[in-house]
């Protein structure tokens, strides 16, 4: 299989060597039911994550830097990932949510062949996504649930190994985007869009940007803002990142939700940044 799946477009046969996300094969770092989704995602029994190993972007501040990095996880096949939707369908989840699946997109249609999950799927992504991928992955996708971390690319210049990352995020959540909305009465959410954004330290300036391009989106989808940046990672040649934010940050980027008119938005707490968010891999 040479790799095509995210917009690197590496060509590596992964299933004899690494490509540009650093894995090959199928590899997960942990599944459980996870409580901190937002609220019509976790709803009461919490979301079936999945948590895939390896990452193209390699955001240098990245929370789930074990995972990204390929430290931790344990190979497996396409039928033990059906095995996994399975099991956590029968422990009472909310439904599959597939964390980072970006580079393993053909390994979970397998899966997905081989057992259905009979609960809405989540597609957990970081964003840089091409709309091919995108396509094919709408046909078992009942829920996007994606980071917009950057539109000014001299920031994932700065802090990813893709300093094209808004120029295929932006399109690709646009596509996301159009994901009806559906809610069962008591307000789980089985249909529809959820885009993410974590304020980072002296770059509320591009989260305001990100606020108004979440605006010019139907009124469907939904902004997760989130204020919880702990410093994790490779930062220790990024000053400005070995800090949280400020309140004066934050208030500037939940000004700017009201200013823009934002319908359905989740708002973390300014006091939200917490090394407990982060999951521990012990799978």
């Amino acid at each position: 299989m040479n790799c095509t799946q995210c917009p690197v477009s590496c060509g590596a046969d992964r299933d004899e060597k690494s490509g540009a996300c650093g894995v090959k094969g199928l590899k997960i770092a942990k599944y459980y039911l996870h409580p901190f989704e937002e609220p019509p995602v976790s709803f009461k029994n919490g979301s079936g994550c999945v948590f895939f190993c390896g990452c193209s972007l390699k955001c240098v501040f990245c929370q789930n830097f074990d995972l990204s990095r390929n430290r931790r996880g344990k190979d497996l096949s396409e039928r033990k990932l059906a095995d996994i939707f399975k099991k956590l369908e029968d422990a009472g989840a909310e439904n599959i949510n597939l964390v980072n699946p970006t580079h393993y997109l053909k390994h979970i249609m397998g899966a997905i062949d081989l057992y259905r999950p009979k609960i809405p799927i989540v597609y957990n992504t970081h964003g840089y996504e091409t709309e091919e991928a995108l396509k094919l992955a709408d046909g078992f996708v009942d829920i996007w649930l994606t980071d917009l971390k950057f539109i000014d690319n001299a920031l994932s210049k700065r802090y990813t190994a893709r300093g094209d990352y808004a120029d295929f995020a932006l399109p690709a959540i646009k596509f996301m985007s159009q994901k009806p909305l559906k809610l069962r009465a008591d307000g789980k959410m089985l249909s529809g869009c959820i885009v993410r954004h974590l304020i980072l330290p002296l770059a509320a300036y591009d989260s305001v940007n990100v606020v108004e391009f979440v605006a010019s989106l139907p009124e469907t989808v939904y902004f997760s803002l989130m204020s919880q940046y702990t410093p994790f990672g490779e930062i220790e040649n990024f000053k400005e990142l070995n800090r949280r934010i400020t309140r004066r940050e934050y208030e500037k980027v939940v000004a700017a939700v009201k200013e823009y008119g934002l319908k359905n938005v989740f708002l973390q707490d300014y006091d939200s940044a917490d090394e407990n968010y982060i999951p521990k891999w012990d799978y």
